[in-house]
């Protein structure tokens, strides 16, 4: 089975929803057989790289908050955060253009490496002071330690067109399955759950999806082949 998670690295409920669901994945009696590959979406697409502002000025600006209900809002994001055992900074953190970063994904999804940047990404954003906004050298510093190559990172950084295709596919899928916010996940084209949900309905959502699985329909044919007890070998 597979499930393909569409997130972004400023969302704090991705960051969060992706620590509930691994909780659910982790107790699921089948999660060897799960597939997990992460997508890219942008809640800022078209940002400008050196569009850096602090979130609670964001905040403030794009929804029509007040100071005192960003604060508060980022006070329950902690909260909510710690209760999954994650850190978060509630004060100081910033926002920008996560686009490189969604390149770097794919290009460590090639390697291998996906999981380990992304969660990298995730909290060194949302639990460390330096920010990942407009630092190429950060992202690199972040990307080796995923285990990626310092020079192959920074030449995708180089080029603006690295991997870019793949991040507007995924963006674009994400809408075609009908995802206008994230997290969203989608379990074997079948079945979609929106938001950073209680683990819970993650477990409900594994089980169901497994369960209606269709079974393997074998095509007939006499061949040889190996079992446990050997190979058949022809006769003459």
């Amino acid at each position: 089975m597979r499930v393909e998670i569409w997130s972004d690295i400023a969302c704090p409920w991705c960051y969060v929803g992706k620590a509930r669901f691994e909780k659910a994945l982790a107790a699921f009696p089948h999660r060897e057989q799960v597939e997990v590959v992460h997508r890219s979406f942008e809640l800022d697409p078209g940002r400008a790289k050196d569009d850096i502002q602090p979130v609670l000025s964001m905040l403030t600006r794009k929804y029509g908050m007040s100071e005192a209900q960003a604060e508060a809002g980022e006070d329950n994001l902690g909260t909510q955060a710690a209760a999954e055992g994650l850190p978060y900074r509630t004060r100081g953190r910033d926002h920008g253009s996560t686009f490189d970063m969604h390149r770097l994904l794919h290009f460590a999804r090639e390697r291998g490496r996906q999981v380990e940047l992304l969660d990298l990404l995730y909290r060194a954003n949302f639990a460390e002071e330096r920010s990942v906004f407009n630092d190429d050298e950060r992202l690199v510093e972040l990307a080796g330690a995923a285990g990626l190559d310092a020079d192959a990172v920074r030449e995708v950084l180089a080029d603006p067109k690295a991997y870019a295709d793949e991040v507007r596919a995924d963006e674009r899928e994400a809408a075609e399955l009908g995802a206008n916010g994230v997290p969203f996940f989608v379990l074997d084209r079948k079945y979609g759950v929106s938001g950073a949900q209680p683990a819970e309905v993650f477990t409900r959502a594994l089980s169901q999806a497994w369960g209606e699985r269709p079974p393997l329909t074998l095509v007939d044919g006499d061949a040889e082949a190996c079992g446990p007890d050997g190979c058949a070998v022809p006769q003459q």
